[in-house]
């Protein structure tokens, strides 16, 4: 009997760990192939080619080209990097220039939508054509707004390949004027409220959301949060439209636990849910990497981008009481500088409780969550989360704001949950600073009886964070839309 051909997933992405990252959006994309691949689907995934990024993968094969890509020649080039096969969108007009993915001096570059416009034409025209080396996918999968035109692509070349649109985070939407619709070839016919039309402009996230075969996000909780005007963000009727239709997928991510494993990982002090003991050596070294005295409370750690979203209000509000009831923290991120600004005072008023880098360093990332007692995530909405995975990870107790994948992740502490040996983490559902303050209180409280901190920890440790379930629950999706 013939071998059963091994299917086939084309994944659209504006960024991939571990080549380029500005989120967690990176980490999903470049780590659900590896998931995939053990349950029969292949994956290869198309990005554009940024500068710097085919000198750093090295060889590369063409695989297609076009003359003109809205306004210059365009190629994409495969390619094998870091156990992920590549397709780079080689379009310089498009992507050679100063800044980051999206961003350059602070502000949007200004072409945006054409940008992620032109990826998302290529990955619908590769979904149609192939390639030349006869690779065609059984279905696409396209991510955020980024890649919100791909089913929109498909489903106006009367494409009979499936696709799938999952939202990481639906605050980004990719807006633009009709103005632009000739220029990206999408149909001015088609500019009306049941398809592109967002409030008299396009939105390629509303496109994607209204053609995609099935839509999905990274976790139940938010798929639920997405139909309420609070967490929509305008889009909710949609959404609930595709929730209504049986078509809306809840699918938590999880984390590469090849990269994040305290029992391998290369920077720091290794140990592991059997062997937990050289964790304390990882908190000595981090306050001794930040010059901190020895706390008689918990050792918290922040990791994350500095804004309202994040929740870094709250904190600024309630880190003096945690300092003060004996717990120190150490800080590493970025984002408004105001809040950089105000995290700057609060480390001179407490130097000896206070630890902040300003900026992201991934090796300093690993080292403070292998010594950090806690880790905090007090987002106001959160779609998925990787911080507290991590967290869990690495026996750093996850205290989070009990929203999206937070709640979906994080076994609240209380007493039940206690006494059963079920608690991951601690949770508060009124996202203010007297929500926070008390959830800080309590992990002050059970960290001070040593018992019962340890258990809570090790349970941490043990807890799920693989992509095992959330890749078989993908694969059923990938397999419902082939029919």
């Amino acid at each position: 009997m013939a071998a059963r051909r091994q299917r086939r997933v084309l994944s659209v992405a504006s960024e991939c760990a571990p080549l380029i990252k500005t989120g967690g959006l990176a980490d999903v994309v470049g780590a659900l192939p590896a998931a995939l691949e053990p349950l029969g689907w292949r994956s290869r995934i198309l990005m554009p080619a940024y500068p710097g990024l085919l000198e750093r993968v090295g060889r590369t094969r063409r695989l297609w080209r076009t003359d003109d890509l809205f306004g210059g020649p365009a190629c994409v080039r495969a390619c094998r990097y870091a156990d992920l096969d590549l397709l780079l969108l080689d379009a310089p007009h498009l992507y050679e220039r100063d800044g980051g993915p999206y961003v350059v001096d602070g502000h949007d570059h200004h072409d945006n939508h054409v940008r992620f416009a032109a990826l998302s034409w290529v990955g619908a025209r590769l979904a149609i054509e192939g390639t030349s080396d006869r690779w065609r996918p059984d279905v696409v999968h396209a991510h955020d707004w980024q890649a919100g035109l791909v089913p929109s692509y498909l489903k106006y070349a009367g494409a009979s390949t499936p696709s799938l649109l999952t939202i990481h985070n639906i605050a980004f939407q990719g807006v633009f004027g009709p103005d632009q619709l000739d220029r990206l070839q999408l149909p001015t016919w088609d500019f009306h409220p049941d398809a592109l039309e967002y409030h008299g402009l396009v939105s390629t996230l509303k496109a994607g959301m209204v053609h995609a075969s099935r839509v999905s996000t990274v976790s139940p909780s938010y798929a639920e949060e997405l139909t309420s005007a609070e967490f929509g963000f305008g889009l909710q009727g949609v959404v609930a439209m595709r929730r209504d239709r049986g078509e809306l997928h809840g699918i938590l991510n999880g984390i590469d636990t090849r990269v994040w494993d305290p029992a391998t990982d290369p920077v720091i002090i290794n140990y592991s849910a059997d062997f937990p003991e050289p964790k304390a050596a990882n908190r000595r070294a981090l306050l001794e990497e930040f010059s901190l005295a020895e706390p008689s409370g918990p050792l918290a750690v922040v990791v994350t981008r500095l804004t309202h979203q994040k929740g870094v209000d709250l904190l600024l509000e309630k880190l003096p009481t945690f300092i003060e009831s004996g717990g120190a923290v150490v800080v590493l991120g970025s984002g408004d500088p105001g809040y950089e600004y105000a995290l700057g005072e609060l480390a001179a008023r407490y130097p000896q409780s206070v630890g902040l880098h300003i900026g992201y360093d991934e090796p300093l990332s690993h080292r403070m969550y292998a010594g950090a007692d806690l880790v905090l995530v007090p987002s106001r909405f959160e779609p998925c989360g990787l911080t507290q995975l991590i967290g869990l990870r690495y026996g750093a107790v996850p205290l989070v704001a009990a929203t999206g994948g937070l709640r979906d992740t994080v076994i609240d502490a209380n007493p039940e949950n206690l006494a059963q040996g079920t608690a991951t983490g601690f949770t508060f559902g009124d996202i203010d600073p007297g929500g926070l303050g008390f959830a800080l209180g309590r992990a002050v409280d059970l960290y001070a009886d040593t018992e019962a901190w340890s258990r809570l920890r090790s349970q941490a440790l043990r807890a799920p964070v693989d992509w095992g379930t959330s890749a078989a629950h993908y694969v059923a999706l990938f397999t419902e839309l082939l029919g």
